[in-house]
């Protein structure tokens, strides 16, 4: 066996290492010179840490879209006040040292009030087939067969 500080590094190359697919990942984890606690220790830790690792990635995702969110409505409404700037002093186009300005009229927008309150002729009945998976699961957990659908185990560690 291994000595602690050599089993240590080869778990922190392997969890460095991004390159590795997964045949790859169980030979070389298989390799590893170890009792089956400890590695499942070591295993656990690193999956602390790439549970971690996503947290952050998911929070960070967060902050930036409610930044690009909120940079989007501040665009909008700076570009609606130099509208309105615009047409309040009747100019339809202007020159700056940097930017040439004008107002256009783009395509009206569609603007549905009252739904409730629209006539049936602009009105469109959709239906939507799609599974149900609970019914299906039900069935197939008391034994029914189902064709074209099957129950697949789904067992995972927790770690705690």
């Amino acid at each position: 066996m291994a000595n602690l500080f050599d089993l240590n590094d080869q778990y922190k190359t392997l969890a460095s290492r991004d390159d590795l697919d997964p045949q790859v990942l169980v030979d070389t984890l298989d390799a590893i010179d170890d009792d089956r606690k400890t590695k499942l220790d070591n295993l656990a830790s690193w999956a602390d840490q790439l549970k971690s690792e996503i947290d952050f990635i998911d929070e960070k995702q967060k902050t930036w879209r409610d930044e690009k969110t909120y940079r989007e409505n501040k665009l909008a409404w700076i570009k609606q006040y130099m509208t309105d700037v615009m047409d309040d002093a009747g100019i339809k186009k202007l020159n700056t040292d940097n930017h040439m300005l004008s107002v256009r009229n783009f395509k009206a927008s569609t603007v549905i009030d009252d739904e409730d309150k629209l006539p049936s002729e602009y009105k469109e009945i959709t239906s939507v087939v799609k599974p149900n998976k609970k019914a299906i699961y039900q069935a197939l957990k008391d034994g029914l067969t189902v064709d074209g659908a099957h129950l697949e185990p789904n067992r995972s560690t927790v770690i705690k």
